[in-house]
């Protein structure tokens, strides 16, 4: 088992240790590197299930050699911050190097900011005390190599041809810190539009795996999260398309999906 030594600034909750045992890892499934992750600058919206706009995003990324350094940003109308820097090596099969991610502001009930370092083996959680400070967690866990903290889009653009599932492992903050499986399925083609051109487009559902002895963990932790749903083009160069699911647990459901500028002369600015 995982075997989670924490060295807290406060005594840690009985409860984190507790959950934790009751998650024995599964195999690994390191993702093999099919298509190389390159120099991007992309743009993004984030919207409610009625459609509104709430927050828009940059993907940055850059390469240096096989490593990988990939800065996702969504800010909200309210001022609110989801921003989230990974990174990680592509040599034959991706593997997470760190990941540090923030939420903060009002669409986040409760924030957090969740560091991991596999080269240390260290992980750090810092978020609201009791009495409004903040508090500072750090401990060591013995992460798996099929961590994919900031890649779930990237592993599902290079799952191998065929693949029914593809697991892989993440370690998430609620704010006490668990690894869950995500579980990565095909669900066939469905059909969009781009301009005038009818494209078909691959969706991907993810099931998020929380372990542990049923009837016991989900009162801890909260209900089952519901399953996440994404969609890419595929072909000779995959691109993510859209993605609906939680940004956090028991949050709403957001869209987040690719945007293209607006220019002041175009006749769609200002809807």
């Amino acid at each position: 088992m995982k075997r989670l030594l924490f060295r807290c600034l406060r005594p840690l909750s009985p409860v984190v240790v507790f959950v934790c045992a009751l998650h024995p890892p599964s195999a690994a499934e390191q993702v093999s590197v099919r298509y190389p992750e390159g120099t991007i600058h992309g743009f993004l919206e984030l919207r409610s299930q009625e459609g509104r706009v709430l927050a828009e995003g940059d993907l940055v990324q850059n390469v240096a050699g096989d490593r990988v350094t990939a800065r996702l940003t969504f800010h909200f109308k309210d001022g609110s911050i989801d921003d989230e820097t990974t990174v990680f090596s592509q040599r034959k099969s991706f593997r997470l190097i760190t990941d540090r991610h923030i939420q903060k502001g009002p669409s986040f009930p409760k924030p957090i900011d969740l560091s991991i370092d596999t080269r240390s083996r260290e992980v750090t959680v810092r978020a609201p005390g009791r009495d409004g400070k903040e508090e500072v967690k750090t401990g060591h866990l013995d992460l798996p190599p099929d961590l994919a903290n900031g890649m779930v889009t990237i592993i599902a653009r290079n799952m191998p041809p065929g693949a029914q599932q593809t697991a892989v492992s993440m370690l998430v903050a609620t704010p006490k810190v668990r690894l869950v499986k995500l579980a990565i399925s095909p669900r066939g083609e469905e059909p969009f539009s781009l301009v005038d051109s009818q494209r078909k487009a691959l969706h991907y559902e993810i099931k998020i795996e929380l372990g542990g002895a049923a009837g016991i963990v989900a009162p801890m932790i909260g209900k089952q999260p519901p399953n996440i749903q994404l969609w890419i083009v595929g072909g000779p160069a995959p691109v993510f398309l859209r993605e609906e699911g939680q940004t956090y647990p028991d949050g709403p459901i957001f869209t987040i999906q690719l945007v293209s500028p607006v220019w002041p002369n175009s006749p769609h600015a200002g809807n």
